[in-house]
C-alpha cells in the first residue's frame, strides 16, 4: 500500500526550480518585499526536462504542481491584459485574449508525460494480467494435484517447484492480490493437510516457516512502539509480503501464529487511520480558518474608507490577519494553493486602493492648499481696511469659504491656519479698538430701556390709576421710546429684550389693545372710501403696496443669505448677527402687514 503523499504548500521543483515557500512570505502592499516566485521559463524548462524522463521516474503530482504554477502565473497576465485593455477604453464583454506560445509548449509537453505515464500504466497492468493468469495456472494444477494420490513423491516435489514459481512471479492487481493469496494458501494448505508427504521432510518445512513466521511477528511488535506512524506503517506492509511467500506451519500452530501477526497488524493499522482522521480534521479546521481571513480581508468596506483614520484601522485588520494566516498550518493539498492565491489577491487589492487613495488625496491636499493660501492673500489684503462694515463682511464670507475647503496636508495646516487667523484677528482688534466709544453708547441704552421697563412695570401695576385710554396711550408712547432707543451690549441683549416683550404682551392683554388691528380696519374704511370715488387711485395704490412688499422681501431675503456668512466667534460678529436678526423680524412684521393691505384691496375690486 503506498502512503498519501504529505499536502505541500507549493510547488517543488527539485532541481530545476528552486523558490522560497510562498506560504512564509506576508502579502503586502506595494513596500513590502514579495517572494521570489518561478518564470514561465522555469516552468517549460522543468517540464522539458520532465518529458525527456523516463515514465517511471516522472512524478504526476509534480507534473500537477507545474501545471497549476503555470496556469497561476497565465491567468494573472490575462488578467492584467484584461485590466488594460478596458482601461483603453474597450468594453469588457469584446476582450479577447491573445494567443500564448508558451501555454501550447505547456500542454504539448502535459500531453507527452500523460502518454508516457499511460503507456506505463497500460504495460504495467498488462504485467499483472499475465501474472495473474500465471498464479491462477499453478493454483490449478495445485488444487489438481491434490486430487492424485497415486504419485506422492513426485507432486510433493512439484508442490515445493509450484511455491517457488508462485513468489518468483511478479505482482498482480491489488484487486486481485488478497483473494489470489487466499487461495493459493488455501491450495498449498490443502495439499500438505491431504497428502502424506514424507513426514521428516514436510515437519522440516513447517518447523522452518514457523522460525520465520514468528521472525516476523518479533519485528511487527517492534514497530508498534514505533513512534514515526508512516513509517511503522510501510514497514509493515513489507512484512505482509514476507508472510505471504512463507509457506505454511503445523496445522494445530496456524491459527495461533496469525492471531499474533494480525493483533500486531491490527494496532498498526488503528494507529495509522488515526493519524490520518486526525490530520484530516486538522486541515479541515486551518482550511476554515484560512476562508474566514479570506473573507475578512474581501468583506472590508473600503468604498467608506474616506479619512487617513480609517485606512489605517483597515491596514491594522489587513496586518492582523496576514500575521494570523502565517500561524495557520496547511489545509488539504486540494485547497491550500487556491486559499494562499484567493489571500494574496484580497491583500493586494486592499493595498492597491490604499495606494490610489493616497494619490488622489496627495492631489487634493495640495489643491486645498493652494485655496487656503489664496484666502489668507486676501484677508492680509484688507486686514489695515477701515470700512469696517464692508470689511467685517468681506472677511465672514472669507472664513465661510474657508470651512468649505478640506484638509491640507498635516505638516502645513497649522501654519496655513495661523496665516489666516492672525490677519482676521488683526483686522477685528482694529475695529474693536476704533469702535470702543459704542460701547458706553449701549450702556446708556441699557440703562434708557430698563428705565422704560420700569415704567411699564408702574403701568401694569394695580396702583395705576389711568384710565384705560390713558393707559393704552402711555403704552404706546413707551413702545416708541423703546424703539427709538439703539443697541445695548451684546451679553444684556436677549434679557432686557425678553423682559421687554413679556411686559407688553401682558399689558396688551389686560388694555385688550388692538393696535394692529385698528390700523387694519382704518386701512380698510380708507379703501372703502377710495372704491367708492372709482377711478384708476384704488388700482394706483396696489401697485404702489406690491411694489413695497417685493422690495422687503428681497430686502428680507439678502439678510437670510448674508446670515449664512455669520460664523464668527468674536463678540464684533455675534453682535452684528444679533442686530440683523431684529431687522429680519422687523421686515416680516411688515412683510405681513403689506400682504393684509393688499388683500384688503383685491377684496374692494
Amino acid at each position: 500500500m503506498e502512503l498519501p503523499e504529505k499536502p505541500v504548500e507549493m510547488l517543488n521543483y527539485k532541481e530545476i526550480i528552486t523558490t522560497g515557500n510562498l506560504e512564509d512570505n506576508t502579502v503586502s502592499d506595494a513596500t513590502t518585499q514579495q517572494p521570489s516566485t518561478p518564470t514561465v521559463s522555469d516552468i517549460l524548462t522543468a517540464l522539458t526536462a520532465m518529458a525527456a524522463q523516463e515514465a517511471e521516474t516522472i512524478s504526476f503530482d509534480e507534473a500537477a504542481r507545474l501545471k497549476q504554477q503555470f496556469y497561476q502565473l497565465h491567468n494573472e497576465e490575462l488578467r492584467q491584459q484584461k485590466a488594460a485593455f478596458i482601461e483603453g477604453g474597450g468594453a469588457e464583454a469584446d476582450f479577447v485574449p491573445a494567443a500564448d506560445e508558451n501555454e501550447e509548449n505547456v500542454k504539448e509537453l502535459l500531453n507527452v508525460i500523460k502518454e508516457k505515464k499511460a503507456a506505463m500504466r497500460q504495460a504495467i497492468e498488462n504485467e499483472r494480467q499475465a501474472n495473474l493468469e500465471k498464479k491462477r495456472a499453478l493454483v490449478k494444477e495445485l488444487t489438481e494435484m491434490s486430487e492424485d494420490t497415486d504419485n506422492v513423491n513426485r507432486h510433493f516435489q512439484r508442490a515445493r517447484e509450484i511455491q517457488t514459481e508462485f513468489t518468483a512471479i511478479g505482482e498482480v492487481s491489488p484487486t486481485e492480490s488478497t483473494a489470489l493469496w487466499k487461495e493459493y494458501q488455501e491450495a498449498v494448505e490443502h495439499f500438505y493437510d491431504q497428502w502424506k508427504v514424507n513426514k521428516e521432510l514436510r515437519d522440516y518445512d513447517f518447523k522452518k516457516n514457523l522460525a520465520d513466521k514468528e521472525a516476523l511477528i518479533a519485528e511487527a511488535a517492534k514497530l508498534v512502539e514505533e513512534e514515526d506512524i508512516i513509517v511503522a506503517f510501510n514497514s509493515l506492509q513489507k512484512l505482509h509480503e514476507q508472510w505471504r511467500e512463507i509457506g505454511p506451519v503445523a496445522k494445530e500452530l496456524r491459527e495461533e501464529i496469525w492471531t499474533k501477526f494480525k493483533e500486531h497488524s491490527s494496532a498498526i493499522n488503528k494507529r495509522y487511520q488515526t493519524f490520518f482522521e486526525e490530520r484530516k480534521a486538522r486541515e479541515q479546521e486551518n482550511e476554515n480558518a484560512k476562508t474566514a481571513l479570506c473573507e475578512r480581508i474581501e468583506t472590508l468596506d473600503l468604498d467608506s474608507a474616506r479619512t487617513y483614520a480609517k485606512w489605517d484601522e483597515l491596514t491594522k485588520t489587513v496586518i492582523t490577519a496576514q500575521e494570523e494566516w502565517k500561524g495557520v498550518g496547511y489545509a488539504s493539498r486540494k485547497a491550500n494553493a487556491a486559499l494562499f492565491t484567493r489571500f494574496r489577491a484580497a491583500c493586494d487589492n486592499f493595498f492597491a486602493r490604499k495606494a490610489e487613495y493616497f494619490r488622489t488625496m496627495k492631489e487634493e491636499l495640495n489643491e486645498n492648499l493652494l485655496k487656503k493660501t489664496a484666502l489668507c492673500e486676501q484677508a492680509e489684503a484688507l486686514k489695515d481696511s477701515t470700512d469696517w462694515r464692508k470689511t467685517s463682511d468681506r472677511l465672514v464670507e472669507l472664513q465661510k469659504e474657508w470651512k468649505e475647503i478640506g484638509t491640507v496636508a498635516k505638516r502645513h495646516s497649522d501654519a496655513i491656519w495661523k496665516r489666516f487667523q492672525e490677519a482676521c484677528d488683526y483686522f477685528f482688534e482694529q475695529k474693536k479698538q476704533a469702535t470702543s466709544s459704542q460701547r458706553k453708547e449701549e450702556r446708556d441704552n441699557l440703562k434708557a430701556k430698563q428705565e422704560i421697563i420700569e415704567k411699564l412695570k408702574e403701568l401694569g401695576s394695580e396702583n395705576s390709576d389711568l384710565t384705560r385710554e390713558n393707559a393704552i396711550k402711555k403704552l404706546n408712547e413707551l413702545r416708541a421710546a423703546w424703539q427709538s432707543v439703539g443697541h445695548v451690549p451684546f451679553k444684556e441683549k436677549d434679557k432686557v429684550q425678553e423682559t421687554y416683550r413679556v411686559l407688553v404682551g401682558e399689558l396688551s392683554k389686560k388694555l385688550d389693545v388692538r393696535e394692529t388691528r385698528s390700523r387694519m380696519a382704518s386701512f380698510e374704511n380708507s379703501i372703502k372710501e377710495i372704491a367708492a370715488e372709482g377711478g384708476n387711485r384704488l388700482g394706483r395704490e396696489r401697485e404702489r403696496l406690491a411694489r413695497v412688499l417685493e422690495n422687503r422681501r428681497q430686502e428680507l431675503h439678502t439678510y437670510e443669505n448674508n446670515m449664512g456668512f455669520l460664523s464668527s466667534k468674536s463678540k464684533s460678529g455675534d453682535s452684528l448677527l444679533r442686530e440683523m436678526e431684529r431687522k429680519m423680524n422687523r421686515i416680516r412684521e411688515d412683510i405681513a402687514d403689506l400682504e393684509n393691505k393688499i388683500r384688503l384691496i383685491d377684496e374692494q375690486r
